[in-house]
């Protein structure tokens, strides 16, 4: 398991995008026939990549939880955005379409990822946060997930929200997560860019083309920095950075959040203008 230890709101201004990246970005998540699983300090998120191909691979646990397996004292959202699969979870299967969700409650002990064809392996992409209670694992298809329509063409920011785990989907602790897509022609993820300093969030960006690339933007409105990021890295926002982006195509991204709230709609909204 690799670890991010992130700068505060007051080093993080005389930081090289170097140091920027080895606070708050993860190594490439999706190795076939590996679990990549990062550790970030925001929160004690804990991010993973899981592709199964030939054979199954198990959630592990890590010496630094403290806990006898993964799920022990955490919740944890996984979304498949590879090729078909299956997730056992203490002996139920949940059978996993491209970007399809599964909430995984605590106390939930025995998980493991398959793929159904080795040549189209099914990519997991997981977020976890510590849970202090414990409710029910919830398999969430594509198509049960609260969809939203926002943004213009006229602004680059026209998407589609898929919000599968939230309440009214999934009673969990304080993990909310989803899926944005944009639209062809619309680069823009969140715009105008908010902050709320309630809750942290990840933001995972994926079916980007090789030779594009995803602008984050991170920091106080007035000392904006930003990080060129690569399909299938995940990047930790702390609740005291603004959230936006901007690539040089359209993209699809998962944002997952844990913190004070579960709104989605409880956002300090800024203008473009606000940003330096």
């Amino acid at each position: 398991m690799d670890f991010l230890f992130a700068a505060d709101i007051r080093s993080y201004k005389d930081m090289r995008n170097q140091e920027l990246r080895d606070a708050f970005v993860t190594q490439q998540l999706f190795v076939d026939g590996e679990v990549k699983l990062t550790y970030t300090d925001v929160d004690r998120g804990l991010v993973g990549g899981i592709t199964p191909v030939e054979t199954a691979l198990e959630l592990p646990t890590h010496k630094e939880l403290a806990a006898d397996y993964f799920c022990q004292r955490r919740e944890a959202g996984v979304i498949n955005i590879g090729g078909k699969g299956s997730i056992i979870a203490d002996g139920v299967t949940y059978q996993m379409e491209n970007k399809d969700s599964l909430y995984l409650a605590k106390e939930t002990k025995s998980v493991q990822f398959k793929s159904e064809d080795a040549n189209n392996p099914a990519k997991y992409y997981l977020v976890s946060y510590p849970a202090h209670r414990v409710t029910k694992t919830v398999h969430v298809p594509k198509a049960a997930a609260n969809k939203i329509e926002l943004g213009s063409p006229e602004t680059s920011n026209e998407r589609t929200i898929f919000q599968s785990i939230r309440p009214g989907i999934v009673d969990s602790c304080q993990l909310v997560m989803g899926i944005t897509e944009l639209k062809t022609g619309s680069v823009w993820n969140t715009k105008p860019p908010h902050t709320h300093f309630r809750r942290t969030e990840i933001y995972m960006y994926f079916d980007i083309p090789e030779d594009e690339r995803v602008f984050h933007m991170m920091g106080e409105p007035a000392e904006v920095r930003s990080l060129s990021l690569p399909s299938g890295v995940a990047i930790a926002s702390p609740s005291w950075s603004i959230h936006s982006g901007v690539g040089t195509t359209n993209y699809t991204f998962i944002w997952a959040m844990g913190g004070e709230n579960q709104e989605f709609d409880d956002m300090d909204h800024l203008k473009v203008t606000d940003l330096k």
